[in-house]
């Protein structure tokens, strides 16, 4: 099952949101120097903030792009303080 998933820095104090079928490996991605040429690598080391199991790639990507369209720091926090907006996002886009 494929999650969407958010990281935070711990030296930069910012978030990435993303999508993965496996949490534990791409966590490694993200915090590996050598491995990680992207965006997140400027922020190692990185920690999962929030995490969210959905049903299918097509339904994560959604709930993906509509975190990322929201870009919003709080809305990014109020997914973790209100677990209901994460069933609201599941029924939204199931």
């Amino acid at each position: 099952m494929p999650f969407v998933y958010v990281v935070q820095s711990k030296t930069t104090d910012r978030f990435y949101v993303g999508v993965t079928a496996d949490l534990k490996e791409r966590l490694i991605w993200h915090i590996d120097y050598n491995k990680n040429e992207g965006f997140t690598k400027k922020g190692i080391p990185w920690e999962y903030y929030f995490t969210l199991e959905v049903e299918n790639m097509t339904i994560a990507l959604k709930i993906e792009r509509h975190i990322k369209r929201m870009k919003s720091r709080v809305y990014i926090q109020n997914l973790v303080k209100y677990p209901e907006i994460s069933m609201k996002l599941l029924e939204k886009y199931s």
